[in-house]
């Protein structure tokens, strides 16, 4: 068994960082349905702007708001305005295709990658 990339929103914009929330990163559900995540699962947040790397949990935010928010400490570390990459992964005997997605800076669907 081996873990292997199942999901990926690529280049998204993290458009809030809430302190005070408890944990996690919220993600527009338009986007958890198009890269096939889903709601509580263990995902990797890695920031292109700043190298930061963080496992965290998906939360479902309003549909089509494009809305990126890093929730509780993570916001220490990935911070409004970076551009992060989301990633969910799957513990399987065989490979797997990846639904990986790219979106714009407004994080609305782009294209599948």
């Amino acid at each position: 068994m081996r873990f292997v990339l199942r999901s990926k929103i690529h280049k998204a914009t993290v458009t809030e960082a809430d302190l005070d929330y408890i944990g996690s990163i919220t993600i527009d559900e338009d986007l958890i349905e198009k890269a096939g995540l889903w709601p509580n699962e263990k995902v990797l947040v890695v920031s292109n702007t700043s190298g930061a790397r963080l496992e965290t949990y998906v939360i479902v935010g309003e549909r089509g708001s494009g809305i990126i928010c890093m929730n509780g400490a993570a916001a220490h570390l990935i911070k409004q305005s970076e551009e992060v990459i989301i990633m969910g992964f799957e513990l399987t005997d065989k490979p797997i295709r990846p639904k990986n997605i790219l979106v714009d800076k407004q994080n609305k669907f782009v294209k599948f990658l």
